[in-house]
Formats: C-alpha cells, sequence, structure tokens
C-alpha cells in the first residue's frame, strides 16, 4: 500500500517523519544534510538531528543521528539551526531549542573531531542555551538562527526569525566568540502584517556574476536576497534588496513587493527552506521541506511523511533584475538514461498530444512553445492568473504538459502557461492529480516574467508522487506533492495540451529517463 508514493530520487529517510532541512554544509570532501527527523513515528514530534552526506547531492548515505533532545534546553526539540564555518576551519551549528517548560532557546553545538570528515559526533555546548527570548518577545516566538557573516568590525552577525504583534520581524545579534551576544536595538527588517518569521534566510547575490557568493560578501555589484518561511500561511517568501552594514538594516528595492507581501521562493507545497554556500563549487544551494497534504492516518500507514526538493543552485536575475533564478544541481543531469526528442509538434486549440516515451514516472523534461496567434480572431484576454486550473480556457492558454496521467485521463497533473493582454502565468493544476479524497488538490503558480523575444520555457522534474516546475529558467518555481492511484509505475504517461481556444502552439521537447539515486545507510562498519 503507498508504496508507489515513494520517490526514487528525492531524500527522504528509510522511514519515519522529517521536515526541515538544517545546517547544510560541504566540509572536506562530503556535502552534509542534516533533518528534523521523528526517529518514533511518521507523525511530528520527538524532533531530533538527522543526517546524512553526499559527494554529489543526489545519492545519500545515511548516518547516525547528529543530535537528539537530551538536555533541558533541548528536550523538547532539536529544531532548526544552521552552519557557519569559521575562517580558521571551526564549524558553528546554531540551533533552536525547545525548553523542558516549551520555552525557545539558541543553542551551540561543535564537531567533537573537526578532522572526521563525517561529522559524526557533536558536543552541545556546556552553558547552553546562549540566547534566551529578549524582553518583548514571547517565549514561545524566538527561532531558527542564520548562517552568521561578519561585519568590518570583525563582528559576526546571526539573525533570527520572530514577530512583534502581527509584524513579521528579524532579530539582529553580534558577537565575536558565538557564545556571548549584543542584541541590535534594530531589526534588520520588519513587515507588518505579515505574522510570524520562521527559519529566516540571509544572503548575498551577485547583480552580474554566474557563481554564487560567500555569505558575508557585501559591497558593489551585490544584492541581497531576505526570506522568511511564514508561520501563518505556511509559504516561503523572498525579496530583493540592500544591505546597509553601517547599521545592520535592510531595504527591499520594491517595497510593494516586500518580504511576505509578494514574491515566493516556490508557489507549491514547499516550506522552511535553507540555503549554504558551496566552497567546492562556488555556489548557493537552496533546500526546501515538501511535505505531506494527505492524513496522519495515510502516512503512518505508509511509515513516512515528507521528502526534500532536489537541490537547487540560487543566482540574481539579471535579466529582469527583480527576482532570483532557481535551477536543479548540475548533478542531477548524473541520473539521465535514454532521452526522446520531439520538434515542431503542432498542438492545436482543444487538443491533447500523447507523446511516446515509455514508463512516465522518472523524467526531466525540458520544453519550449512557440505561440502562433496569427489565426486567432479574438481579442488578448485580462489577466486572471492561473483561473481556475487547466479547464479554464482563455484565448492564449493554458498550454502545457500533463504528467503523471493515466491513458484514460482519469488522473493527470497538467504544468502549465497562460498568457494575457498584461502578464504570462506559470500555473500546477493538481484537482484531477488523483483520485484520492482526502488529499489537498489545489491550483499552485503566479505570473512569470518573459522578456520581449524569449519563448515560453519550463523544465519539469517528475518523480513518482513529485513533480518539480520551473518556469522561464526558475524565475517561477512550483513544487507538486500528489497522490496518483492510476497514473503510477507503468501506467504513468506524459502528454502535451493546448486549453487554448484562440491560439496554436508548436512544442520542442527533450524528456529524459532519470535513474534512481543510491540512498542508503553509510557502511560504517567498513573503511570510509
Amino acid at each position: 500500500m503507498f508504496s508507489w508514493q515513494r520517490t526514487a530520487y528525492h531524500f527522504q529517510p528509510e522511514c519515519n517523519w522529517m521536515n526541515d532541512p538544517d545546517g547544510p554544509l560541504y566540509y572536506k570532501g562530503w556535502y552534509h544534510l542534516f533533518y528534523q527527523y521523528n526517529p518514533e513515528s511518521a507523525v511530528w514530534g520527538n524532533i531530533s538531528w538527522g543526517h546524512a552526506v553526499s559527494f554529489d547531492m543526489i545519492h545519500w548515505l545515511y548516518l547516525p543521528f547528529a543530535m537528539v533532545p537530551d538536555h533541558w534546553y533541548d528536550v523538547n526539540g532539536v529544531w532548526t539551526g544552521s552552519a557557519t564555518i569559521l575562517p580558521d576551519g571551526q564549524i558553528i551549528m546554531l540551533y533552536t531549542g525547545s525548553t523542558n517548560e516549551s520555552v525557545q532557546v539558541q543553542n551551540l553545538a561543535q564537531p567533537a573531531n573537526l578532522s572526521d570528515p563525517l561529522l559524526l559526533s557533536w558536543v552541545k555546548y556546556e552553558n547552553n542555551p546562549v540566547l534566551t527570548p529578549p524582553p518583548g518577545i514571547n517565549l514561545t516566538d524566538f527561532r531558527d538562527p542564520t548562517t552568521a557573516w561578519i561585519g568590518p568590525d570583525g563582528k559576526w552577525r546571526v539573525t533570527i526569525g520572530s514577530k512583534k504583534g502581527k509584524t513579521g520581524i528579524s532579530l539582529v545579534y553580534l558577537t565575536t566568540n558565538f557564545t556571548t551576544y549584543e542584541l541590535l536595538d534594530n531589526y534588520l527588517h520588519a513587515v507588518p502584517g505579515t505574522g510570524m518569521w520562521e527559519c529566516v534566510d540571509f544572503y548575498p547575490v551577485s547583480i552580474n556574476g554566474s557563481k554564487g557568493l560567500e555569505t558575508s560578501v557585501n559591497g558593489p555589484g551585490v544584492k541581497h536576497v531576505l526570506k522568511a518561511s511564514l508561520d501563518d500561511t505556511k509559504m516561503d517568501h523572498y525579496a530583493i534588496g540592500t544591505y546597509y552594514v553601517e547599521n545592520d538594516t535592510w531595504v527591499p528595492d520594491n517595497p510593494s513587493e516586500d518580504v511576505g507581501i509578494g514574491l515566493k521562493l516556490d508557489y507549491g507545497r514547499y516550506y522552511a527552506s535553507k540555503t549554504f554556500y558551496d566552497q567546492n563549487k562556488e555556489r548557493r544551494i537552496l533546500w526546501g521541506w515538501i511535505n505531506e497534504t494527505d492524513t496522519e492516518a495515510d502516512d503512518l500507514e505508509k511509515g513516512w511523511a515528507s521528502v526534500q526538493t532536489v537541490p537547487r543552485s540560487v543566482l540574481f536575475d539579471n535579466k529582469t533584475g527583480t527576482n532570483i533564478l532557481q535551477w536543479p544541481v548540475d548533478e542531477i543531469e548524473s541520473l539521465r538514461l535514454s532521452s526522446s526528442n520531439f520538434t515542431q509538434v503542432l498542438v492545436e486549440p482543444g487538443s491533447v498530444v500523447p507523446l511516446d516515451i515509455g514508463t512516465a514516472t522518472q523524467l526531466d523534461i525540458f520544453v519550449e512553445f512557440e505561440v502562433d496567434s496569427s489565426n486567432s480572431s479574438e481579442s488578448a484576454s485580462e489577466s486572471r492568473g492561473c483561473g481556475d486550473g487547466a479547464v479554464d480556457r482563455s484565448t492564449a492558454g493554458p498550454f502545457g504538459l500533463l504528467v503523471l496521467a493515466d491513458d484514460s485521463l482519469s488522473e493527470l497533473t497538467p504544468i502549465y502557461f497562460r498568457i494575457s493582454n498584461t502578464t504570462t502565468s506559470f500555473c500546477a493544476d493538481e484537482t484531477r492529480s488523483s483520485k484520492a479524497f482526502d488529499v489537498l488538490k489545489q491550483v499552485y503558480g503566479s505570473k512569470v516574467p518573459v522578456i520581449d523575444g524569449e519563448n515560453h520555457h519550463m523544465r519539469v522534474l517528475v518523480d513518482h508522487s513529485i513533480v518539480e516546475s520551473f518556469g522561464q529558467g526558475g524565475r517561477t518555481v512550483i513544487t507538486s506533492r500528489i497522490y496518483p492511484t492510476e497514473a503510477i509505475y507503468g501506467a504513468a504517461r506524459l502528454f502535451l495540451f493546448n486549453n487554448a481556444t484562440g491560439v496554436s502552439v508548436k512544442a520542442n521537447l527533450t524528456v529524459w529517463q532519470l535513474n534512481s539515486a543510491f540512498i542508503h545507510p553509510f557502511p560504517l562498519d567498513q573503511d570510509q
């Protein structure tokens, strides 16, 4: 039962509950991922830190727990945290603990042995906690410290999410030793009406570069991304702006698209994301948690809950200047097997075109659409975003792919564009993705910038019950967690579709079959 939902190349534990990614880093040849984990059940609770390592962030080896709730300051959970690698090679891991009285405090842990590339053992600081909720902050609204960055004064900065009333805030602390801290009077940033900020992330991006930046970089040619996970809506929002180190504040480029009221990192089933700087390949890598929408009873029956996204690289979009670009790490291409190519496939209004690719449960799809409106007598439609899904017809959309569909189209998940006279929307429609009744099935999506001269193009990763969709090179991204019952294993198919009323499209596609990743326990009884 439910075995078809198990992913083939997304990271997930062998069993039980997982949520936020924690403290990702690259160290001595290994990528490390820590994660919120319940070792006892497939529902949230008993939160410890799971730990896995990889050479490429695709194939993973499970390690023993990094930290468990075994002190008064974290006995109710070893919650989310971040890693900072100091210039002298020390690794600082700051994390939130829920105390024996359910107060949220910040704690310090460090590797017991820096010569161990696997970082198997962690030692909690003897005088934890290093931070407690300051005056005026609710005892349960103080969590998720970021990776630290160093200022020109030689002091390190850490920001922590909280709220004052209904205003989401990001507190800033200074430290020189990570055991004693000074709270600044001003916030890094605050946005009224956005509620509690969790899992804050703060990092620089190069305006014109093709590489990621180490977290402390600032100066000309640099913007800063501020991201918050909104506890009220369970969505990850971000904005791009300028960090003023002289007073440790950040100002958005566009106040109308400030954190929590504008752009989302991902418009689908996605939360609690975290980035790190990969010094190995000079890139910034983004992890995110894909959570479930089925019932706890189903999760308990299948024995696991939640997966992580494929890791994504992050760059500033210097063509639009208004957003970041997210893209699967290049290493995912190592899973590619056979490919199928289709050129100039005509998809007329109201039609569905099957694509003969064989099994359609593990795919990497590139598709570009040329829109031909020469025969349309209808005027362009007003923008209504994703509408009511792929059945909602307009002059120039929707058109796109039907993934994880069965032959009879009784189950299908459309990933599509809809063009209006002012904007283009990029969307995922889950409403017919499953015949199961007790799962959430929504229409997700948002506008996506399309530069003059660009065709509409998307990349879609399919992995049994996960679909990650990247519109226009990753300007808009949607993660879908679906629960097919018919479109599984060999019964899953791939189609092109065009439900527009006034335009034909021509599609050019490359579809790769993907191999499964090797994700197994580390053979610790053998030589490393």
